[in-house]
Parts: structure tokens; sequence; C-alpha cells
């Protein structure tokens, strides 16, 4: 046989390597399939690549497809033009999940398929819509990929590539020599980076890198959720204030204190050092009542929960906490890194807002506000200026003024209608929270933990609210039954499994015939 889908050669002695690359935008797909041909052509292989482009936003990557083989009496070989599965010696997913996907396609088999996978995440538009935690289970790739392919090389070509000062493409390519599946000295590889001209250096020190990882350790564990890191409260912070709030934190149960003291940096950076104060003074009232329910017997769960989710609920997302977000020297640090912009490279964005009436009068005075809101014909006729999409260039002076504005609102919220609501709110919760603690112990950290269903800012916040106020109206009925925080459980995850709420609607029918 010898046409281009005929196992690893092409007549006698002639062998054929085909590679499969997937990789999404701004990986560097493209540059890693030019360095691959480059490479063998070299080495005065005949070499192609085509690829078949995805979708933007990450719904979809572009896979490239290599094939080559050497010249037989001067005749250039038969290359195919698409992958076909069972017949790819080579995977490369720049991507966890692109990795499952390959497998999906059968491109990966055990028989033949080399696959390297870089383990991180780019989460995909499905994973980052959902209310809850929608983030693909990373242990089933795992598995998936040792059982599906003949060699496996599997670690964070991403983190590698960025300590590297380079991109993950340059990373995989060195990746890619280290596994010899190529029959082309390493500095063949090195000479094709050399010849692209640009980030040479960095680019080299990445190759480098990944070359040897793959050597000494191919196969790394992959963690399930990231690790959590709490940074303590510092003995002396050099202001009075500051140091009081720590001696505070210190006075709580240890278990407590990583969680109260990420609360109280929270809180400094978004109002405060009084607002701190006000924190902690709550979730002292609330740990006194943790003791008096054999809390120290149950590691203090209610003070710890109420630690993390009083934090949240006071940092609520207003139209100045956004602002004052976007205009950060940290979010455009941020933004300069993920997009890889050189030092004398001019980076621009432009930040979409929408916002409604109701955010304007939340921001506004208590009485003002309400004095709006009172009055129809003047909050609709606001509503039409207000409420419609904008587009504010940060970068310009126009932009940058026109958010710095409203981000100095901020200190000033105490004052303004949505603080007043959202403390009602807040107390509201804690109150059934305390008296579910009263009746049973877990029942009360499961309605503490509820508050993760409010999140984000104008609609996507009042669906969030409506939704958490659906499922604490039921506490009161579950404290009477002994599986009752378990139930609760299954509010709050049906809550978190839709954004429609129709999971939710179901759970709760459920819950009205027990």
């Amino acid at each position: 046989m010898n046409d281009a889908t005929s196992g690893r050669s092409l007549g006698v002695g002639a062998p054929r390597i085909s590679i499969a690359i997937l990789a999404m935008g701004g990986q560097g797909g493209g540059v890693l399939a030019d360095w691959i041909v480059a490479v063998a052509e070299a080495q005065s292989w005949a070499a192609q690549s085509t690829s078949v482009p995805g979708v933007a936003q990450r719904t979809g990557a572009t896979i490239y497809y290599i094939e080559m083989a050497p010249r037989k009496d001067g005749a250039d070989p038969v290359l195919a033009l698409m992958p076909t599965p069972g017949d790819v010696d080579i995977v490369i997913a720049a991507e966890l999940m692109e990795a499952g996907r390959s497998v999906l396609r059968g491109l990966v088999t055990p028989d033949r398929t080399t696959l390297i996978v870089s383990t991180h995440r780019a989460l995909a538009i499905v994973e980052k819509q959902a209310p809850g935690d929608g983030v693909g289970d990373p242990a089933v790739v795992s598995v998936a990929t040792e059982f599906a392919a003949k060699r496996l090389i599997a670690f964070d070509l991403e983190a590698l590539a960025k300590s590297a000062g380079s991109v993950i493409s340059a990373a995989i390519f060195g990746a890619l020599a280290a596994t010899g599946d190529l029959p082309f000295p390493r500095t063949a590889f090195e000479e094709a980076i050399r010849a692209g001209g640009a980030g040479v250096e960095p680019s080299l020190r990445a190759f480098a890198a990944a070359f040897d990882q793959a050597k000494v350790k191919p196969v790394q564990p992959i963690r399930s959720a990231p690790e959590k890191r709490f940074a303590t409260w510092p003995d002396s912070a050099g202001d009075a204030e500051f140091n009081r709030v720590g001696a505070r934190i210190r006075a709580f149960p240890a278990a407590a204190q990583p969680m109260l003291a990420a609360g109280a940096r929270k809180l400094v950076d978004y109002l405060d050092v009084a607002y701190v104060h006000e924190y902690l003074d709550r979730i002292s009232a609330l740990y006194e009542l943790d003791r008096t329910h054999d809390g120290e017997g149950r590691s203090f769960a209610f003070t710890v929960a109420a630690a993390k989710y009083l934090a949240v609920a006071m940092c609520y997302d207003d139209v100045p906490r956004v602002a004052d977000l976007k205009i950060r020297a940290s979010r455009a640090a941020r933004v300069r890194r993920e997009v890889g912009a050189a030092n004398d490279a001019i980076v621009m964005t432009t930040e979409y807002f929408h916002p409604r009436v109701e955010e304007l009068c939340g921001s506004l005075p208590k009485g003002l506000g309400e004095w709006i809101e009172s009055r129809p014909a003047v909050f609709k006729a606001l509503d039409k200026i207000v409420n419609r999409g904008r587009r504010i260039r940060p970068h310009t002076i126009t932009g940058y003024l026109m958010l710095a504005f409203v981000a100095q609102l901020g200190p000033r919220r105490r004052n303004s209608l949505r603080y007043a609501r959202e403390t009602a709110h807040r107390e509201a919760w804690l109150k059934v929270a305390t008296e579910a603690l009263a009746a049973r112990y877990e029942l009360g950290v499961e309605a503490l933990g509820c508050r993760r269903l409010v999140k984000g800012y104008s609609d996507t916040h009042a669906r969030g609210v409506s939704k958490f106020d659906r499922v604490m109206s039921v506490v009161p009925r579950l404290a009477s039954l002994e599986d009752g925080p378990a139930w609760l459980g299954r509010l709050k995850r049906a809550a978190l499994a839709d954004e429609t709420g129709v999971a939710l609607d179901g759970v709760l029918k459920t819950v009205a015939t027990l």
C-alpha cells in the first residue's frame, strides 16, 4: 500500500509521521505547526500542514494537521489533508479538556499515539456560564488519556512557558523534541526557533525547560481543585488600627483565623478599617452562639462558614466597585500578561457596561433613591437614559476619568440606598441561619453556605437574590426534619445547576410535600 493512510509507511521502508495539534486562539498553534514543518524540511523530509479553524471565545479549538515523510528517489510522497481516527502518531493538546476531545474523536489510540498535553485549564463558555461550579472534572480526562494513549506526556506546559517568559507553543515544541518520535536532533528544533526571529531567547528557555521536564518526569498528577492558600494577618502591620484587627483575629479559634484574615483583607480593600471592625463584631456574636451549641466539638464549622460568607455578603458588587476594579493598575498588568504584550507595546481595552436605573438609584443617597423609585414617571424617564449598553475605553482620558469618578463614590456607599438594603437583607439571612443553628447545627452551617447563591451585579445579582430568598424561605420548614441539612444542600445545588431555576423549582415542589 502506498497511500497516505496506510499506517506508518508509504511504500517499503519509508516512514510517515502524522501529527494533530489542538490549540486555541492565542496559544501559537500556527507557529508550532510552522516550526514542525520547518524542522522536517530542514532534514530533507517532505512535510505539509493544514488547519481547520475553531470558533472564538473558547467554544472550539483549531486543529492543525501535519504529515511528513522522507523523499524516496527524489519523489514527493502523497500526504493527507486531515487526521483520520486511528491513524495519528502524535496528538498535541494545548489544554487539558482538548486532550479529552481528541480521545473522543478517536485521534488517540493505544497502539500508536503519543499524546502530549498541557494539564492547565482554559475554561470553556459552558463552564463559565454555570451559576455554580461548572468546571469539568479533570480526573476523568486524566484517567481516559492514560488508557487511550500508547505514551503520555502530561504536565503544566503553560505555567512552565510563563516562568520562562515565553508562550506555550515553545514549551510544547520542547516536549515534542524530547519524545524522540521525530527522528531529528535537538539542534534542529532549536534552529527552527532561531529562524523565527521573534522572542528567540525566551522561546529557547521554554523549549529547554519542557525538554528536560519531559525526559525526567513526563507525567505529573493533576489537581482536581487549586490549592487554597491563606495569607495570615501580619503581627505588626505598621498601623495601630491594623494591629488591632490582627489582635482581634488571633482571639478567635485557630480553625477560623485563616478565613477571618482573608475576609478582613477583602473588606479593608472594599471600604475601610472601620468596616472590618463591623465584620469582626458580627462574627464575635456568631462565635458566641457557636460555642453555646457545641461548636468546639465540630471544629467551629459555623464560625468558619460565617467568616467566609459574611465577608462575601458585605462586599457586594455595586457600580462603584466595578468601576474601581476596571481602572486598577493590577488589572492592567494582568491584561498585559494574559495577551503576552511586550514591555514597549501599547495595550488598549474596551469595557462594556449596561447599568439599569436600579443601579443608579442604589448608588444615590437613600432618601433620593427611594424618592425616584416611588415616582414611576421619573423612574421610567431615567430608565430610558440609563438602561443601555455603553463601551468605555479606560486607556483614554475621558474613559478613565468617567470610571474614576464613579469609583470615588465607593467610600461614600454607607449613605446609599443599596447599602441600606444590603444590610437589611444580610441581617435577615443571619437571623434565619442562627435560628437554624439552634434547631440543628448542620442546618445552620448549610444556611450560611446558601449565601453563595448571591453573586455578580445587575441582572445576574437580581436572579441570584431571587433564588436565595426562595431557598431561605423553606429553612424553617427543614428545621423539624432529621435530614433537613441534606435537603438544604440539595436545594443549594439545584439553585446553582441552571440560570433559569428550573431544577430549583423541582426540588422546592418536593420539599413542599415533606
